[in-house]
């Protein structure tokens, strides 16, 4: 038993949580992995993973008992999101979306919201969380989609860029502004649209150097007529709960990155085993060791770190805001070191499709941008030691 598989005994999950992160793992090998290959090159969206997803019930993981799921542990969300990931970064996303999503209205919507919206996600419906503008990426408080109320109906109006799920979604959970109110956090609202709304629409898809089989979408808003009663909370409440929902999705994506940096180690210790030169394994040269030993260090203390951050959420801490950004962050900058370095490591026969480590590479580089570009992270994070 490797350090590595050594680090998954230690998740000290519930019996039912370790049940259900096998059933994602053997999925995960048998099911997802075998199509990643088709749908990288096709674009095509895995609707057929969403399926297998849904049939292992994995949506109601996240969602209360209450609304109809099963209300299981972030530690046990997070290791399923690096599982599946690993066979596929296309399908983790796509999944992880859904969580990122529902984020805001789990733990901040109205009892009457939360009945009549999140059994359907528990049910499998598929989300998308809307806030990144053409002109307002990291900094959010640049959006100028408007919230216009106009009686039991807030009139939604703008346009929205690099929207995962955007064109697949049953719900959205959109972030904009507050129609009159000139300060620009204050403004920050959310509501709730769903699909089929008269006036949404998909401007464009995006082609993509990675994660080819998740839907990226540009939406455009034109007076969308949604119910008031899908406003969460009140106006001008927005930017507490996008930040609440930012520090949930960020160890997601870090959780993410490693599914991919794992995904590449694999790929490369088993390589370097297997090919020889002048005689000799790869694996045997001292260089080589070298550089695995720094690469499953890295991994190791990552993994750990998403291990204590999934405990820190599980504890009932929200104040994890500068954790989160160190996960997502350190994960996002490993899996970039460790495709590149698999790609390095097989030669050649890595810069060519027919190995896992080309797709693994294109895919790693967007989790260094996306939920906050690391240079923001580790602005947050330099912040935190200034003495107030």
């Amino acid at each position: 038993m490797t350090v590595i598989s050594r680090l998954d005994a230690m998740l000290g999950l519930a019996e039912e949580e370790a049940l259900l992160l096998q059933s994602v793992r053997d999925f995960a090998r048998d099911e997802i992995a075998p199509r990643a290959v088709r749908h990288d090159a096709t674009g095509e969206f895995p609707w057929e993973n969403v399926e297998g997803i849904n049939a292992l019930g994995l949506n109601a993981m996240f969602v209360p008992e209450a609304y109809g799921g099963a209300g299981l542990s972030y530690l046990s969300y997070l290791a399923c999101v690096r599982e599946i990931s690993a066979a596929c970064a296309s399908t983790g996303i796509i999944w992880a979306t859904n969580f990122h999503a529902v984020k805001p209205l789990i733990d901040f919507g109205s009892e009457e919201q939360k009945k009549r919206l999140l059994p359907r996600i528990a049910e499998g419906a598929l989300a998308a969380l809307v806030i990144t503008e053409p002109d307002a990426g990291s900094d959010a408080t640049g959006m100028r989609t408007r919230f216009t109320p106009d009686g039991d109906e807030i009139v939604v109006s703008g346009t929205k860029t690099f929207i995962t799920n955007g064109d697949v979604a049953n719900l959205y959970v959109i972030f904009g502004k507050w129609a009159g109110e000139e300060n620009p956090k204050a403004a920050i609202s959310c509501l709730v649209l769903e699909k089929g709304t008269p006036g949404l629409s998909v401007v464009r898809l995006e082609d993509k150097m990675g994660h080819r089989a998740s839907s990226t979408a540009t939406l455009h808003f034109d007076d969308c007529r949604v119910p008031a009663a899908n406003l969460l909370r009140g106006p001008g409440e927005g930017l507490a709960l996008l930040l609440a929902s930012l520090n949930k999705s960020r160890p997601s994506v870090g959780a993410h990155a490693l599914g991919i940096a794992r995904a590449a180690f694999e790929e490369a210790t088993s390589y370097v085993n297997g090919r020889k030169q002048s005689g000799r394994k790869i694996v045997e040269f001292q260089g080589i060791q070298f550089l695995l030993a720094d690469l499953a260090s890295e991994l190791a203390l990552c993994d750990s770190w998403l291990m204590h951050v999934g405990r820190l959420v599980d504890g009932g801490r929200s104040d994890i805001g500068i954790e989160a950004s160190i996960l997502k962050m350190r994960a996002s900058d490993l899996a970039m070191r460790m495709t590149t370095e698999a790609v390095q490591l097989h030669g050649g026969y890595g810069y060519v499709k027919e190995y896992k480590v080309e797709r693994l590479m294109r895919d790693a580089k967007i989790t260094q941008i996306w939920e906050g570009t690391n240079q923001i992270h580790r602005q947050l994070v330099g912040r935190s030691f200034i003495e107030r």
